[in-house]
């Protein structure tokens, strides 16, 4: 049973503490928080054993009856590895204190590539973290775009990728972020999301723009894909179905020559998930519109959606053993988290 704790119970860290809960083959020791925010109810419940960050934070957690286990240090030093969930380009200061106490780590795609050295995707390069003892999960964007051109790339080979990512401005919860009423251009070009697909499908061609937009529900992605052979529609849409954590939905649906509305966009595909009851209504499945794919000569149109809360909370469980040596074959990580998680 692998010991696992959680630097930082925000968005992701309480998402991953709950997947781990899950599985039969690891568990909770604790969770590290910097104070005691609405959030530590979850964890409470969930009777994880709380960890301060610093002993300066402990009388503050102890004035609202929060019982600490002690600080981040003692944490590291109780678990087999630590999921950091810590702010993006904050958590890699704490690869000392992970060194020091011989613990491994895992750090979500807020953070470079480069001071870790090795990223992951469940999917395209699970073997290389076999082991390992610090390890990047990838981004949500990198995440979904991983997950529908690694099919596609073992398929038909890829000549090249363009896309566009349309990004929320922030989570639901985060009410201090912005744009309110504006669209803001990501000017650097490529945007970032491109370079790091290339971290665990190296040597892709890859291009990425991106556009902040006022919404807080999910990514939408407009990818053009030009591939080595010309490709069948109805061949690429059985490749996605087949392919764990993409869910092909329908935009429209199509009655006696009318178009009704299904999941004509991401309001109600999250809606849709709500409905299916699926924890917290998160979607850890990429969604692809399946009458948004198309083919002109060798190029590939498609669009699909990303939970930016939840789609790479099965991947850290993945991570965890392909590091802990628990499963050395991918696909069948893949299904027993998928099995835990309820992930159709």
């Amino acid at each position: 049973m692998i010991k696992v704790g959680i630097n930082g119970y925000g968005t992701i860290g309480k998402r991953v503490a709950e997947a781990v809960t899950l599985q039969d083959d690891m568990k909770i020791v604790g969770i590290v928080k910097t104070k005691p925010t609405y959030e530590m109810r979850g964890a409470i419940d969930a009777n994880y054993p709380v960890f301060a960050s610093t002993k300066n934070k402990i009388p503050f957690f102890e004035s609202k009856g929060i019982e600490v286990s002690g600080v981040t240090e003692d944490l590291v030093n109780l678990a087999d590895i630590i999921i950091d969930c810590t702010p993006g380009k904050l958590g890699v200061n704490n690869m000392e204190m992970y060194e020091k106490a011989g613990t491994k780590a895992i750090w979500q795609g807020g953070e470079k590539h480069e001071p870790i050295g090795t990223s992951f995707n469940s999917l395209t390069n699970y073997s290389e973290s076999i082991g390992k003892d610090y390890v990047r999960v990838v981004s949500c964007n990198t995440t979904g775009l991983s997950r529908t051109l690694y099919p596609l790339l073992n398929e038909y080979g890829i000549n090249n990728v363009q896309a566009v990512m349309v990004r929320r401005s922030g989570d639901p919860k985060d009410s201090d972020r912005g744009p309110i009423n504006s669209i803001e251009p990501v000017l650097n070009v490529p945007s970032h999301h491109g370079p790091d697909v290339q971290t665990v499908i190296s040597d892709l061609n890859i291009q990425t723009m991106a556009v902040k937009v006022p919404t807080t529900i999910m990514h939408v992605h407009c990818i053009i894909v030009e591939l080595e052979s010309e490709p069948d529609v109805s061949r690429v849409i059985e490749l996605w179905d087949n392919t764990p954590r993409v869910d092909l939905i329908e935009g429209f649906l199509h009655n006696e020559g009318n178009k009704i509305r299904n999941l004509p966009g991401t309001a109600e595909i999250m809606e849709w998930a709500r409905d299916s009851l699926y924890t917290r209504g998160d979607l850890n499945q990429i969604a692809v519109w399946k009458d948004g794919v198309h083919s002109f000569g060798n190029k590939l149109y498609y669009y699909q959606a990303i939970h930016q809360e939840s789609d790479v909370v099965p991947e850290n469980i993945d991570a965890i053993r392909a590091m802990c040596n628990i499963e050395s074959d991918s696909f069948k990580s893949v299904e027993k988290t998928n099995k835990a998680l309820g992930i159709n």
